[in-house]
């Protein structure tokens, strides 16, 4: 017959589990000693790399993109604050602070023509005509870093995809599937008719009427009526080619 353990076994069981525990979290804390160790060093020598490069991380876009990346491997945000050790290395809160402003300058300059919806790389254009550099000194990923600290304003300012293009959105615009749909066709020519979105989405003529008049109404097309076909054109300013009107707007 198989004996039982007695009360000094149980005993000495739960002991030793009590030990490998404490092994255990020992273990743990030791780690987590080093990591935070290792981190304090990178962050210092991260600064030091700052320190030794401000000048490329200010001028140079693809520099800056790439040292944005090391320093969120390890969860520092050089826009966290204006006030700090990355403000007084760089500046680069008041670079961010400054395009920004510009971005919202921009947006409400060009809204009457694209109904406060913009093309990123037609707003980076923009941007690079309004503070007279080239385009490579200012990336996309500047943009929408800039634009991520202007929803603070709670004004609507927002970036979503439709199709290939990137589209900063400036106003509280409700935009849903078939708006973005429509949104997307139109990047092929610029415009399109009742027709061609019946066509494309199999919908209903109420249906495409209807998000069509929806787009209009916001301010995001413009209709065209003087064509032989006599097809209402809806054009879509936010995913065309800039026009000069849009430009000497921003411009001013």
């Amino acid at each position: 017959m198989r004996r039982r353990p007695g009360i000094a076994g149980l005993q000495n069981a739960a002991a030793t589990r009590d030990k490998f525990r404490l092994v255990g979290e020992n273990v743990a804390k030791v780690r987590t000693d080093v990591m935070q160790e290792q981190l304090a060093t990178f962050r210092s020598q991260l600064e030091e790399f700052a320190r030794k490069h401000k000048s490329d991380i200010r001028k140079n876009s693809v520099f800056r993109q790439q040292f944005h990346e090391m320093c969120a491997k390890v969860g520092v945000d050089p826009l966290a604050s204006n006030k700090g050790v990355w403000a007084e290395l760089l500046g680069i809160g008041d670079f961010y602070y400054e395009l920004g402003v510009q971005i919202v300058d921009i947006c409400i300059a060009t809204r009457s023509h694209n109904g406060g919806l913009i093309d990123l790389l037609e707003l980076r254009k923009l941007l690079c005509q309004k503070r007279k550099t080239d385009l490579g000194s200012l990336s996309s990923d500047d943009c929408l870093r800039a634009i991520s600290k202007l929803k603070v304003l709670g004004s609507g300012f927002e970036v979503f995809s439709v199709g290939k293009k990137k589209l900063v959105r400036s106003v509280p615009t409700e935009l849903n599937k078939d708006h973005n749909g429509i949104l997307e066709l139109a990047q092929a020519k610029g415009y399109v008719t009742v027709e061609q979105v019946e066509k494309e989405f199999s919908w209903s003529t109420g249906r495409a009427i209807d998000a069509l008049e929806t787009l209009l109404k916001e301010g995001l097309a413009m209709i065209d009526d003087g064509h032989r076909d006599g097809k209402r054109r809806y054009w879509f300013p936010c995913v065309t080619l800039s026009s000069d009107a849009s430009v000497s707007e921003a411009k001013s």
